[in-house]
């Protein structure tokens, strides 16, 4: 018998309003946005299901993406002084922070002051796809004694902590989980979505972000529908990025 309550709608339906608090729309710093065009571009399309407050993140990686406050907020303004140009975009509200890798150079850039905070509060980490950041219990450690609370960028991603019980002691040590929006379809495939829920199911998730990158990501975000049960999940997470971030 169809039940009605598990319809699916899309997901960028419950969005509106959202402060996206991960994402790679700045030009040309790393595998995001390429040019100042690509960036508007993505933020004209956030804009027509009515997500127009971004927080950027870029990354800052050692060897790869090995950005500094400067570098990040030279893009950030070749970016606000190109919305200036864009009436139709006059709503937007643009900030900029920094998705962290905890790599050999993480505890050195910490120790310096040449991180970047979400709202000078929160601090957005990550770590390799493929195994675990040996100095990441010493890191975590580090960062909440600098009066900042970690944030760990889709947890949900990282295959070898998905049989682990990882997840709960992170928790109990106060890490903070973003999700990643894509996570709730399959654009990182079926372990990485079926992680996702198990972790929505537990109420684990703080915050939620885009971590667009690209408009083949962006689209990919468009297509992905969700039952009611997710949407009344996310929801209040949805809410609690506005409280913190707006």
């Amino acid at each position: 018998m169809f039940n009605i309550f598990n319809k699916k709608k899309f997901l960028i339906d419950y969005l509106k309003n959202l402060v996206d608090i991960h994402n790679h729309i700045l030009p040309g710093i790393d595998d995001g946005a390429k040019t100042v065009d690509e960036s508007i571009q993505l933020i004209k399309e956030f804009s027509e299901f009515g997500v127009t407050n971004f927080i950027a993140t870029p990354h800052v990686m050692d060897n790869y993406y090995p950005n500094t406050p400067e570098t990040i907020h030279e893009a950030f303004t070749a970016l606000k002084n190109e919305l200036k140009q864009h009436k139709d975009l006059s709503k937007t509200y643009l900030d900029y922070a920094a998705e962290h890798m905890i790599d050999a150079n993480f505890d050195l850039i910490l120790n310096e002051s040449k991180i970047l905070p979400l709202r000078k509060k929160y601090l957005l980490v990550e770590m390799s796809y493929l195994q675990p950041s040996i100095n990441f219990n010493n890191a975590i450690n580090n960062i909440g004694s600098k009066n900042l609370f970690p944030i760990l960028a889709h947890p949900e991603r990282y295959g070898y902590l998905h049989n682990s019980s990882k997840y709960a002691t992170y928790k109990k040590n106060g890490i903070m989980f973003q999700l990643n929006l894509l996570s709730l379809g399959e654009y990182y495939g079926k372990e990485t979505n079926k992680c996702a829920l198990k972790l929505l199911d537990k109420g684990m998730y703080d915050f939620v972000g885009s971590d667009i990158h690209n408009m083949r990501q962006l689209n990919a975000l468009k297509g992905i529908k969700i039952t009611t049960k997710i949407a009344d999940q996310i929801e209040p997470i949805i809410e609690k990025n506005i409280y913190n971030f707006y």
